[in-house]
């Protein structure tokens, strides 16, 4: 190898001695980092937080040993072993050796009693079902047995029958999110959107301005129009010659521009005398000028 080498490359004796030593480097290198993970492995006592997890684990093990036995494995599954007795039962009220004596483990039996106790309720035999501790062959089982009583059936009734609203009238531009609320229809949140819409507006003159409000389509305004009335007093109007762009910037009808276009129309030729005046100002298109003429005031 090393004839060959300098036969080859040409190498002198100095530089193959030097391209040797450069080899053994790379090679310890590379191999260093696996070297000393395993004198790590192998060498290295275990930490605090590894002792503690394996004294945890000891303790859990006698722990188990001491409660259940040499039959723990038994409490995980059904145990094909275990001697099966059933009686008449309501799964609402018995205990978990009860259900032990199903057949039932005891970690199976524990989940359904906290079911209870975390508030489940068992309306009918076939809510058994929805346990998944218990297999389809013994929800057969067990069926023939089970005896809920009536009230518990009742309960279930009660506990999904909701008040039903009644038929309102309510003025939709002074009344607040409360009254609102009572249209059928109208939940609290879609309560909200109306008073949030009506202050940027200043009020309601129609009933069809319901259709702006999001969350508004045909079935529900058909729902929920002939429960509200509209006060045209209640609208909160401006006066255009005095009103500033703060005054207007939150009006949903106009933008910014056509805003800025009435106060400059206004401060260059004079007061609005009427809203046929409105139809000055260039930028402003009829449909703009009957939407907002009843917020007006001169």
């Amino acid at each position: 190898m090393k004839n060959w080498l300098i036969n080859t490359f040409g190498f002198s004796k100095r530089e193959y001695n030097g391209l040797l030593f450069l080899v053994i480097i790379i090679v310890a290198v590379t191999l260093f980092p696996y070297l000393y993970q395993y004198h790590l492995d192998h060498n290295v006592p275990p930490s605090a937080n590894e002792k503690l997890a394996l004294e945890k684990l000891v303790l859990v093990d006698r722990y188990n040993k001491k409660r259940f036995g040499t039959a723990r494995t038994q409490i995980d599954d059904e145990s094909p072993t275990r001697s099966v007795k059933y009686f008449t039962f309501n799964p609402n009220t018995i205990t978990e050796k009860e259900w032990q004596q199903f057949g039932l483990s005891y970690k199976q039996a524990m989940s359904i009693v906290n079911y209870v106790k975390k508030g489940g309720k068992f309306y009918k035999p076939e809510d058994l079902k929805k346990m998944y501790t218990i297999s389809p062959e013994k929800y057969e089982a067990l069926l023939p047995y089970v005896s809920i009583p009536k009230t518990v059936q009742l309960d279930k009734k009660d506990a999904f029958t909701y008040a039903k609203k009644e038929a309102v009238m309510i003025e939709i531009n002074t009344a607040d999110t409360l009254e609102l609320d009572k249209i059928k229809g109208v939940g609290a949140a879609f309560a909200r959107r109306i008073v949030k819409y009506r202050e940027r507006l200043g009020g309601f003159y129609n009933k069809e301005q319901l259709f702006e409000v999001y969350g508004v389509d045909t079935p529900k305004f058909n729902e929920i129009k002939d429960q509200i009335k509209i006060d045209l007093e209640g609208i909160k109007k401006i006066n255009i010659n005095t009103a500033e762009f703060d005054d207007l910037k939150r009006h949903p009808y106009l933008s910014f521009k056509q805003m800025n276009a009435i106060i400059q129309y206004r401060k260059q030729h004079g007061a609005y005398q009427s809203i046929a005046d409105l139809s000055k100002v260039l930028i402003l298109k009829p449909e703009n000028i009957q939407k907002i003429a009843p917020y007006l005031s001169f």
